[in-house]
């Protein structure tokens, strides 16, 4: 039974990992598709109507969203797959061309594009670095420093328990004073 079940969940990480290496090894087509493209105003795949979207022609539509969409899916896939303990600062990236593409699928005016997103990009970011730091210190703590702050709560923890103990036998030997002194 037990063989089976890991059999299963091998098969589906190797098709997963094959996925996102498929998608990884085409993502050169997917970058330079825009170059293949008719310089209309429209241009009709599988009974899909792709149009300018504001911009000069398709080409220059698909240009934009693949600058914007390829890199983006690279890093996502980065940060899905990535086990270092500062993947949270892949987030600053993925923020800026996810706010880069926002624009460009709104698009109103070739002058506005990647232009304001950086606004937006330094607010993820001002909550992201203080998060990546915070994981920063303590792995350093740990691992550089050798210290480990749950076993210094345990001990702060016993120490505390250690100060009631005493502060409880002082308090029952002054009752046990008064009580051989009433005796």
């Amino acid at each position: 039974m037990r063989l089976m079940k890991d059999k299963i969940v091998a098969r589906k990480k190797f098709i997963i990992e094959g996925i996102l290496s498929l998608l990884i090894a085409i993502t050169p087509i997917m970058f330079y598709f825009y170059k293949y493209l008719p310089l209309e105003e429209s241009w009709s795949f599988l009974g899909i109507e792709f149009t300018a979207n504001g911009f000069n022609d398709v080409s220059e539509v698909f240009y934009y969203y693949g600058s914007k969409v390829v890199p983006l899916m690279l890093l996502v896939i980065w940060f899905i797959t990535s086990k270092n303990w500062w993947y949270h600062a892949i987030l600053i990236p993925i923020a800026m061309y996810s706010f880069q593409l926002y624009y460009v699928l709104r698009f109103d005016d070739a002058q506005k594009i990647d232009e304001n997103e950086i606004l937006y990009v330094i607010a993820v970011t001002m909550v992201i670095v203080p998060i990546v730091y915070i994981i920063r210190l303590k792995l350093v703590d740990k691992h550089v420093h050798g210290i480990d702050l749950d076993a210094m709560d345990t001990e702060l923890q016993i120490l505390k328990e250690k100060e009631e103990l005493r502060k409880e036998r002082e308090k029952l030997e002054r009752q046990q004073k008064t009580l051989s002194k009433k005796m």
